[in-house]
């Protein structure tokens, strides 16, 4: 009886996705408010729709972006062989990474704080499957 169950656990292990490729850059030097609107962006587009958006955009923080994507490209195309043409952007986040803190001289002898934040950000590309495709009910 115990033999059965565990057989049936063994049955339902998950699938992994082989088809993952990841690239991470750290020390961005930026904050995570101002990356995330760019991320959001390119999420779901084909890789080179994304470089040319993040070429194109008036962000300083873009070049990084773009530099991180091409990383991933040829991490896919060396290591696993991979059609960088069916390649599409699965997830893109960031992450806190330090803080520098200085202070600026003011007036009457005080002084304010400056942050300096930096960032990690996480590129993980796959590549596109075939889809079948549905034209409706043949009625």
């Amino acid at each position: 009886m115990k033999r059965k169950i565990k057989n049936k656990m063994k049955k339902k292990n998950k699938t992994i996705d082989t088809k993952l490729v990841k690239s991470v850059n750290t020390n961005i030097r930026s904050s995570v408010r101002k990356l995330k609107p760019i991320l959001k962006s390119i999420v779901g587009k084909k890789v080179d729709i994304a470089i040319r958006d993040l070429s194109f955009s008036e962000k300083r923080i873009s070049k990084d972006i773009k530099k991180t994507i091409s990383s991933a490209v040829s991490n896919a195309e060396n290591n696993f062989q991979y059609d960088i043409d069916k390649l599409i952007v699965k997830e893109a986040y960031c992450g806190k990474q330090v803080i520098m803190k200085r202070f600026r001289a003011r007036a009457k002898g005080r002084a304010s704080s400056i942050m300096k934040p930096y960032s990690n950000l996480t590129i993980i590309l796959t590549e596109k499957q075939k889809e079948m495709e549905n034209h409706g009910s043949k009625s």
